[in-house]
């Protein structure tokens, strides 16, 4: 497939802005306005009055020995919804193109697309929360330029068939956005690797959960390198600043740390998963491959604004599509999960 089909005509004519990083970062730097005297801040030395690499060079070395996929497929964004953002804007004609939303799922799609004025299209996964390739395929028409997926799924928390989202790729000419927001609790099951044989393919991932790092708010993109020089080409160029640079790169050097962050969640959350099965008035639980557990009670709104009112705060799922009485919770430490379990019982 050619992915300059799917631009925008405006985006492939579009000049991108030029920064003084782009053509020089060493030498007596006096080419963006910058005080050359220091900064008022002082932080590991990071020259917090120059400009950061707009290219995030190291950032991308880093995470390409990382996660095993070359730097030229990879680019950062202000956490994944700058990225969803960008997308959105690079592929979809405002008030002509459209998108395919694959529901129950993360908000923030939705969103980006109303404020764009391109139109969603909804599918549905299955009850058992899969993906039925048919149903999405009677949403694609000629205009449609993205299918958004997310897996794990937020908020079902199960992981979508890496074989039904590659019969995606290779069925449609639309771009396939699969956020991976929560594959460090599933990585086996990752269609990541799959961005180097599938043009259409776009794989999102954030930092802000398994590694504990969502007050900087990064993300990143795979995809093809098509795709990744025209996302370089539409952000804009500052993005991401030195000191979450900072952070990232000594996240990466650190990433034993995120793995046992990494086990322990999976075993707080098999210890959740058991309790709440347990508990009488808990009508199921549904089993999950992220850092959350979805599970259904009686008056699930009452129940989630009771447990507010003392203290314990969950997210209520019910108004969604296919979630009615359904209620999200995160896993937390082993003493805020006993809290919360305790506090649960009481209420229900």
């Amino acid at each position: 497939m050619k992915i300059e089909n799917l631009i925008r005509d405006n985006i492939k004519r579009l000049k991108p802005y030029t920064c003084a990083r782009d053509s020089y970062s060493e030498g007596v730097l006096l080419d963006a306005n910058e005080n050359t005297l220091g900064s008022t801040f002082e932080y590991y030395n990071l020259e917090l009055n120059r400009y950061p690499d707009p290219l995030q060079i190291n950032m991308r070395r880093k995470l390409s020995a990382l996660i095993n996929i070359p730097i030229e497929n990879l680019v950062f964004g202000v956490g994944s919804d700058e990225l969803i953002d960008l997308i959105i804007r690079i592929f979809c004609n405002p008030g002509i193109d459209n998108t395919v939303i694959v529901q129950p799922t993360y908000g923030m799609y939705h969103v980006c697309c109303d404020i764009n004025n391109v139109e969603v299209r909804e599918a549905f996964l299955s009850d058992q929360f899969e993906i039925e390739v048919d149903s999405i395929m009677n949403k694609v028409g000629e205009n449609t330029k993205i299918v958004f997926l997310c897996s794990p799924n937020n908020p079902t928390g199960n992981t979508l068939s890496s074989k039904s989202i590659l019969e995606l790729c290779e069925k449609t000419n639309a771009i396939i956005v699969v956020d991976e927001a929560y594959i460090d609790f599933d990585e086996e099951n990752s269609v990541i690797s799959e961005i180097l044989n599938q043009r259409n393919l776009i794989v999102l991932r954030t930092f802000s959960k398994a590694w504990g790092l969502a007050a900087i708010r990064c993300g990143y993109c795979a995809a093809d390198k098509e795709v990744i020089n025209t996302i370089i080409k539409v952000k804009a160029p500052y993005t991401i600043n030195k000191l979450t640079e900072k952070a990232v790169v000594e996240s990466i050097n650190n990433f034993r740390t995120k793995e046992k962050f990494v086990d322990e969640i999976i075993t707080q959350r098999e210890f959740v998963f058991k309790k709440l099965n347990e508990l009488e008035k808990v009508q199921k639980v549904f089993k999950s491959d992220s850092n959350f557990i979805l599970f259904k009670c009686k008056n699930a709104s009452e129940v989630h604004r009771t447990l507010a009112e003392r203290g314990v705060v969950i997210r209520d799922r019910s108004s969604q599509e296919k979630l009615e009485n359904c209620l999200r919770v995160s896993i937390g430490t082993e003493i805020e999960n006993r809290i919360m379990l305790s506090e649960l019982e009481k209420v229900l």
